[in-house]
């Protein structure tokens, strides 16, 4: 009996220490099963947030991904991983209710800078998801190649990523016209003064001479007009009684102001024409012209556009003469770089574009520049019209009016062109300028001029101008030939016409004797 007993015993032990084993695999096999079916879905309960199953949120959202629902959010958007600004966006679900899309409208994007030329819109599809007319929700990634938009709803923060290319960017050291000042009301006066008194005790000029000059340059600041005035004073007195004199005199007054959208400048009285087609000439009258003093430094000249492709975030650096003169980080995506600072005499350019995992491409963007070229986009113009003033008693001061334009196209090509128009000359002047890359810069133009002289007689001839500049990177050399106004005969210039006793081609002082040209 004992025998069995303890048999029975170990069997009852046996029993117990192997069904707790099978047990525990039997509800781990069935824990697997439910918690990770095949093909199956992540299910929120709605019983964590209610009881009521009747006022449960709809969390099916939730499993693919999305962190917050369709509406109307405060956030900070960035371009590029730099902050804009701070709007109301709406935001809707796709169609697979996956994501959430920004509606940004073409007015929005255009106000951080994208170019409303580069944006394709879909309004239709804006329609058909019940948002305001003005937006467009479509993806951005659909209305400009290579962009995306990132929503960090933790943060409120948008980020749009656009090729730079399409960005209208700001060139470095851009201000905002509304943050410019005309200034307070002011007087100014600058003066110089010399005199000087002698005691001639020789027997033959015996006697004392006093000598004084005063140069007065004056202004006052009133608004955003400015008034100045050049005068001058002298006096001279000695023992005789003819060289005594005491005179003012005013070399010039005028008054001018800014034009600030059309990045221009008015005067208005005494002034000097533009100098860049016809021969400047000093005249009194009014003049409007535009002045690069109201854009950024890195506008003033002519520089080369440069293009290149990032194949993801890269850093752009430009070294010119062998000096770093920029350097920008740009997104994956064409880039275009055009304020670069401009060089007199030009001078190659290295570009270095190093991608972010390290890879390093460079290329040479050649480059030499004669004066007549203005960057891609930029109009130069100067407008004037009035009375030559000569400053001798030898010249006539006939009215006239002068223009000149000139405007740099895609390409590094820039035309201009003026016209002189007075009642006995007409001139008009036409030409083009290019930067040929590795072959240097020139530029060519021809004037016309027609002239009817004091005398009477009828003359008509041209006169043509080229300019070619060479920079040679390797050994720091330039080289530039000009071949200035080579004129046939029968060509004068403006001031030449305003001699009132010119024949032919000399000029007859009052005095008879002639003066040739």
């Amino acid at each position: 009996m004992t025998a069995i007993r303890a048999a029975f015993k170990a069997y009852r032990m046996h029993q117990v220490l192997i069904m707790p084993r099978f047990a525990r695999l039997t509800i781990a096999l069935g824990l697997a099963t439910a918690v990770f079916p095949v093909d199956a879905e992540y299910y929120f309960n709605p019983r964590f947030l209610s009881n009521d199953l009747a006022e449960s949120v709809d969390l099916s959202a939730f499993t693919k991904g999305r962190e917050a629902p369709p509406g109307t959010y405060r956030v900070d958007i960035y371009l590029n991983d730099e902050f804009m600004t701070s709007r109301d966006i709406t935001f809707i679900a796709d169609d697979n209710n996956a994501e959430l899309i920004p509606c940004l409208s073409t007015d929005l994007l255009v106000s951080l800078g994208i170019k409303k030329s580069e944006l394709l819109d879909n309004k239709e599809h804006s329609a058909e998801k019940h948002v305001p007319d003005n937006s467009a929700c479509t993806p951005l990634q659909d209305r400009l190649a290579d962009a995306s938009t990132e929503f960090d709803v933790g943060q409120q923060h948008l980020s749009l990523s656009v090729p730079q290319i399409y960005v209208g960017r700001m060139a470095r050291g851009y201000v905002s016209p509304e943050l410019w000042e005309e200034g307070i009301n002011a007087g100014l006066l600058n003066y110089s003064f010399n005199g000087n008194s002698i005691n001639n005790r020789s027997n033959h000029n015996a006697g004392k001479s006093n000598y004084a000059y005063l140069n007065l340059q004056s202004g006052i600041n009133i608004g955003s007009w400015r008034l100045r005035d050049n005068s001058t004073w002298s006096y001279n007195s000695g023992s005789s009684n003819s060289s005594n004199s005491n005179k003012w005199q005013h070399i010039n007054t005028s008054a001018e102001r800014d034009i600030i959208p059309l990045r221009s400048r008015l005067t208005v009285g005494d002034s000097y024409t533009d100098g860049d087609i016809f021969d400047s000439v000093n005249f009194r009258g009014l003049k409007i012209n535009s002045t690069e003093a109201m854009l950024p430094d890195s506008q003033h000249g002519f520089a080369p556009v440069i293009h290149g492709i990032a194949r993801g975030t890269a850093q752009v650096s430009v070294k010119q003469n062998g000096y770093d003169v920029y350097q920008t980080t740009v997104p994956p995506g064409p880039f275009t770089i055009d304020d670069i600072n401009s060089a007199a005499n030009g001078g190659d350019l290295q570009v270095t574009i190093k991608e972010a995992d390290g890879s390093i491409q460079t290329l040479y963007v050649p480059y030499s520049s004669v004066p007549v070229l203005q960057r891609a986009g930029y109009t130069r113009y100067a407008l004037a019209m009035g009375e030559y003033r000569s400053g001798n008693n030898l010249q006539s001061s006939p009215k006239f009016i002068q223009g000149s334009l000139m405007h740099g196209l895609e390409g590094n090509w820039t035309p201009y062109g003026g016209m002189q128009i007075a009642e006995d000359y007409q001139a008009f002047n036409l030409g083009i300028g290019k930067d040929l890359g590795l072959f240097g810069a020139f530029s060519f133009d021809i004037t016309q001029a027609n002239t009817t002289l004091a005398d009477g007689t009828r003359h008509s001839g041209q006169s043509v101008k080229s300019v070619y500049s060479k920079s040679f990177y390797q050994t720091g050399t330039n080289i530039q030939v000009a071949g200035y106004r080579y004129s046939t005969q029968g060509f004068y210039n403006l001031s030449d016409s305003a001699y009132s006793r010119m024949s032919g081609y000399t000029v007859k002082p009052p005095t008879g004797d002639t003066n040739e040209q």
